[in-house]
């Protein structure tokens, strides 16, 4: 299964006709935040596929379109928050937003993040009876606490996240939020059993169900 994920920022090599030369057999989008519900709309009308999608902490309710149009999600997209998905056998869970730093939407003080987080068990103990696994990948916007995030406490990680990753142990944890702002800088790092990716930007994944092997792109930007 082909997965491409994205993040935080418009990428013009996918938002132009040019999309589905460059980015062919794409079986699944994953948005992990603070993308215009446009953008997102385009990307997987072009390349016919599928979205899953968390909000980012700068996400707005509607999106207003030039064309007097309101948006409130995108067109066709399963929202991942406090839910889980299985699309042909990949099992998906997500939490949307990042630690509160101000008044905006979709921002969450840590202990709101760990009820967040509670809420997901009885589903992932769900998924455990009636498929044999807990979960493939967990898609947040805010980074884990300690993984990729930065010391300002917009882009501080989020603790209950890390004790996800150690209690159910997904293969992927894929997030955005924070901006690498060297090409050598870190943006994937294995923490126990899962490999926690920055997908800032956009990566692409190939990801086998059956085995939970998988292979990540290096693209970012």
């Amino acid at each position: 299964m082909n997965i491409l994920s994205l993040s935080d920022e418009v990428q013009g090599s996918l938002y132009n006709e040019g999309a589905r030369e460059r980015f062919p057999n794409v079986d699944i989008v994953i948005s992990c935040g603070d993308l215009p519900y446009y953008y997102l709309d385009y990307v997987t009308t072009v390349l016919c596929t599928f979205l899953y999608y968390v909000r980012g902490n700068h996400g707005h309710l509607p999106e207003h379109m030039a064309s007097g149009d309101e948006l409130m999600a995108p067109v066709g997209g399963t929202d991942l928050h406090l839910a889980t998905a299985n699309h042909n056998g990949l099992l998906l869970a997500g939490v949307e937003g990042c630690l509160r730093y101000g008044t905006g939407p979709f921002q969450y003080t840590q202990q709101e993040m760990w009820l967040n987080v509670f809420s997901l068990v009885p589903r992932l103990l769900r998924n455990r009876i009636r498929y044999g696994k807990f979960l493939d990948i967990f898609v947040t916007h805010a980074p884990p606490w300690g993984i990729h995030d930065c010391e300002d406490r917009a882009h501080q990680g989020i603790k209950a996240f890390r004790w996800l990753l150690t209690a159910f142990r997904p293969v992927l944890h894929l997030h955005g939020h924070v901006r690498p702002v060297r090409r050598d800088e870190q943006t994937e790092t294995l923490f126990g059993r899962t490999l926690v990716v920055n997908t800032y930007g956009l990566r692409m994944t190939e990801f086998d169900v059956a085995s939970r092997r998988f292979s990540v792109s290096p693209l970012r930007w």
